[in-house]
């Protein structure tokens, strides 16, 4: 493959982009041409913030082209056209050959919940010390253990294994499934794992085997009509999400029951402590990178 990088200003990125792909480029990356700069600017969108810019005001394009020759063809192309004026080459390069499934997987080390609870991809030999192991590779779905509010709620399931023992869990917007396998694997009577995504489900239904552990899987619906009430209620989403669905999680929550929630900024705790009061008193338990886990317990 050859790569073909053109710098570019801000407001030409998304027609440069698509143009890129109309002449046959495999793939299109937008760079911060400043990063390790003192020039760099952050894009990263928050929750609750305006979306992020499709580019920045000086952008590096990276397109992957099979071969020189579409790629140098494409280049040609673009430069000749008036609208991509200020648009300048910067490299027409061959791409190493690489072993891509290696180098993924290099990128993925097991990670540790706790002392003794690992998640540890199928390439990776558990450690020694690890007592409970999730296996668990990178797919198409949220929650690989890396993020930290995946690693919070995983930390209270594995310090809170009496509260699932013999219960019933819930897992709403289940992602890989890993919450719902975590809590199998410490003691849930029954796990029902939900999410308005397909992929998550089946990704959650695959990594449950993976596991030995079994789930009842499927969409929301699949939670109990209208409100199907469970000992421990996990749902690790984002804030916005979590405030609309406060109604349907607070009655998902039976009598003496937890909500673990997740996803949530440390400014935003005042908002969802808000949203569930109603039903519901939300504190916070645990904190990492600027991120939140908050508690309820339904006393009655």
């Amino acid at each position: 493959m050859v790569e073909l990088r053109l710098l570019t200003a801000e407001d030409q990125v998304e027609a440069l982009s698509d143009a890129l792909m109309e002449l046959q480029a495999l793939s299109v990356s937008v760079e911060d041409a400043d990063a390790d700069t003192l020039a760099e600017q952050a894009l990263f969108g928050e929750p609750d913030m305006p979306a992020p810019k499709p580019g920045w005001q000086r952008s590096l394009l990276a397109a992957l082209f099979n071969d020189e020759a579409r790629a140098t063809g494409a280049a040609t192309l673009l430069l000749a056209q008036t609208w991509a004026a200020g648009v300048t080459v910067q490299a027409l390069r061959p791409v190493p050959e690489q072993d891509w499934v290696r180098l993924t997987q290099s990128q993925f080390e097991p990670v540790e919940i706790t002392p003794t609870f690992w998640i540890v991809p199928s390439w990776h030999e558990p450690p020694a010390v690890a007592q409970q192991v999730i296996r668990l590779d990178p797919g198409l779905a949220f929650g690989t253990g890396t993020h930290p509010t995946t690693r919070m709620c995983l930390r209270w399931i594995a310090t809170h294994a009496d509260t699932m023992a013999g219960n019933r869990t819930l897992d709403y917007g289940c992602g890989s499934g890993i919450l719902a396998i975590g809590a199998a694997l410490f003691g849930a009577a029954s796990v029902t794992a939900v999410d308005i995504d397909p992929a998550a489900v089946q990704a959650t239904s695959d990594n449950a085997a993976a596991n030995g552990v079994v789930l009842e899987q499927g969409l929301p619906q699949r939670a109990g009509a209208p409100c199907g009430a469970y000992a421990l209620v996990l749902a690790n989403i984002l804030a916005t999400p979590l405030k609309l669905l406060a109604p349907l999680l607070s009655a998902h929550v039976a009598p003496a029951g937890h909500l673990v929630l997740a996803g949530i900024l440390e400014r935003q705790a005042d908002e969802l402590k808000h949203a569930y009061a109603p039903g519901l008193a939300l504190e916070v338990t645990d904190r990492e990178d600027g991120w939140i886990l908050m508690i309820a317990h339904r006393t009655a």
